[in-house]
């Protein structure tokens, strides 16, 4: 054999004796752990050594802010539009329903507040399931799922998201890494600060992540306001989004809810009458899709497309065109711009009065400048963003030429932070 092969099977038996190590540690404590795994004993690969190999692997976990949304809004706070890669809406812990801290907590981490970033039980439970019933059952802990989120997250933010290593391709060395960064992020955040970070970062839906987005995806609602049943239905779906999406699959959405409710009546989270009312009732989706950049916007899309182009194409906003793209689309800024919304609508019912349907297409374009400032108050045209019948429909900006178009020269953006 040669060196190069050896060295690949020692490590990979090394990984493996880890493995083991930190599952019987789990189950039996450290004192047992030589006697549940004969192997470890074996091979002399010593207890002392396992602990000095566990505590050796890196430990150091940059948690960043996790994509979110960026909103446009009106020099008077209202809305023009949203940008995001990732509909996200971060939220704090008390601004989300008990009800789903609970859900979350009892349907995938039982022991959440009792361990310290891996679970015994759980580790137990998983390999006796495995190897009895053939069934692949995890025994991953919120925090763990937390690790694989921040981890996932930073190689999409940095555009490097096919580098993700999907769970069921995970070798031993990317388990045995985050049940050590796990750890570590226990000693750093508390319990709360995990549980926080998690239910903002999680993926929901195609449309929703985080709680928050997911809330209003579904439900129309917030994540505060978030009923029993609507709370248990959006914590079984972090499992398996796709198969327990409740627009697509009503039938598994309402067995997965319902499954979470038995949990949380087992463990005291809920009562049998709040339980059983829970379970008759049903489904009322109200799907509200996330309304993305300038073909989303509520009013002005022409000026928020001139606003749009002002960000990307400044150097001011980013050293090239892809960091600019990731502090529109990810940075979760809020663009406070120079419009004034009671002038917007009265230019664009102008443009409409005047110029109608306009079925023989020729354009019709409004600006109102502030004298001595070049702020722009309003931007209005006869068109529509986006096709419909009857109207005639341009991205086309006819308020500024090609130029300015590009976000030279005119005054739109009054400011924006994260």
């Amino acid at each position: 054999m040669s060196p190069r092969k050896r060295t690949g099977s020692l490590v990979a038996k090394t990984l493996w004796r880890l493995f083991w190590f930190l599952t019987a540690s789990a189950v039996c404590g450290v004192l047992a752990a030589s006697l549940l795994v004969p192997t470890v004993a074996a091979t002399g690969f010593a207890v002392s050594d396992s602990i000095k190999l566990f505590n050796s692997l890196p430990s150091e976990l940059t948690v960043d802010p996790p994509s979110e949304s960026t909103r446009v809004l009106t020099a008077d706070g209202k809305p023009i539009a949203t940008f995001y890669a990732e509909n996200r809406v971060k939220i704090r812990l008390d601004q989300m329903s008990p009800y789903i801290k609970d859900a979350i907590v009892a349907i995938e981490d039982r022991r959440f507040y009792e361990h310290a970033g891996i679970d015994p039980q759980g580790i137990l439970r998983a390999l006796v399931s495995n190897l009895t019933s053939g069934a692949r059952q995890g025994a991953s802990t919120l925090t763990q799922q937390y690790v694989t989120n921040v981890l996932n997250e930073s190689l999409v933010s940095a555009d490097r998201g096919d580098q993700i290593v999907l769970n069921g391709q995970k070798s031993m060395a990317d388990k045995i890494r985050e049940m050590r960064l796990a750890v570590e992020l226990e000693k750093k955040y508390t319990k709360d600060q995990i549980l926080e970070g998690y239910l903002n970062i999680v993926f929901f839906a195609r449309d929703a992540y985080g709680i928050e987005a997911a809330s209003r995806y579904f439900f129309n609602t917030t994540a505060k306001d978030l009923t029993l049943p609507q709370a248990a239905l959006l914590a079984g779906l972090v499992n398996s989004p796709s198969f327990y999406n409740p627009d697509v699959h009503p039938e598994n959405a309402v067995q997965r809810r319902n499954q979470v409710l038995a949990k949380m009546l087992s463990y005291g989270a809920i009562t049998q009458a709040q339980h059983d009312a829970a379970v008759a009732a049903p489904v009322d989706l109200k799907i509200t899709p996330g309304r993305q950049g300038c073909a989303g916007a509520e009013m002005a899309p022409y000026f928020c497309d001139y606003v749009s182009h002002l960000i990307l194409n400044n150097p001011a906003y980013g050293a090239d065109m892809a960091e600019r793209e990731r502090k529109l689309f990810r940075g979760g800024l809020t663009i406070t711009t120079t419009l004034d919304s009671r002038l917007q609508l009265a230019a664009q019912a102008q443009v409409d009065g005047t110029a109608g349907a306009n079925p023989d297409k020729w354009g019709t374009a409004m600006v109102s400048i502030a004298p001595g400032t070049g702020k722009i108050l309003a931007m209005a045209q006869n068109t529509v963003f986006l096709p419909a019948p009857g109207k005639f429909d341009t991205q086309l900006n006819f308020n500024v030429d090609s130029k300015d178009a590009n976000g030279n020269d005119l005054n739109g953006a009054g400011g924006f932070q994260p």
